[in-house]
């Protein structure tokens, strides 16, 4: 399937990860970016196995073992999707994850949610019941490998309205053209 960022039918459909730290709004965000660019949507957190989303509640912070099999499944899905495009969200906080996705999708593009650490942990605080508590953002944060000017994707400011998010990704990737 073929499709322009503004639907016009001239490019390859978007295959897309939505990335920043929890409370960035990746998943609403990414649902936003699919809906407007007629693409499927996943949300990373259901890649998860149990045992990941148990250390998380338990406010264990994950390490780079845990994350290996769940990247190789979200890796699949972008693989799976490349020819007719998707938006995914995940948090790809390090460089060498963002590579393990790009290594099953090589056309995958990132969108970084990039916010302040007080809009993030207002954002995270309205999120009752979640699995990655609060206490975890600061790890986040120190993991955090923001894009490279080498990595394919754009850097978003999430302190305003998921319309207007989505709306400067339309904007931003269709002048890159």
């Amino acid at each position: 399937m073929t499709q322009s960022v503004d639907g016009s039918g001239t490019a390859p459909a978007p295959l897309l990860v939505v990335m920043g730290v929890s409370g960035s709004g990746k998943s609403t965000i990414g649902a936003a970016l699919a809906q407007r660019l007629g693409v499927p949507f996943a949300d990373a957190d259901d890649f998860h196995p149990p045992a990941n989303i148990a250390k998380m509640t338990a406010g264990e912070a994950l390490d780079d073992d845990d994350r290996f099999p769940w990247l190789e499944a979200i890796g699949e899905w972008l693989a799976e999707h490349d020819e007719r495009g998707g938006v995914i969200s995940c948090s790809a906080l390090k460089r060498k994850y963002r590579t393990q996705l790009v290594g099953h999708a090589p056309r995958a593009r990132f969108v970084h949610l990039d916010g302040s650490r007080e809009v993030i942990a207002r954002r995270q605080a309205s999120r009752p019941g979640h699995f990655m508590p609060p206490a975890l953002l600061a790890s986040q944060f120190a993991t955090l490998e923001p894009l490279g000017p080498d990595e394919p994707g754009l850097v978003i400011d999430v302190d305003q309205s998921v319309d207007a998010v989505v709306q400067e990704y339309v904007d931003r990737a269709g002048s890159a053209r």
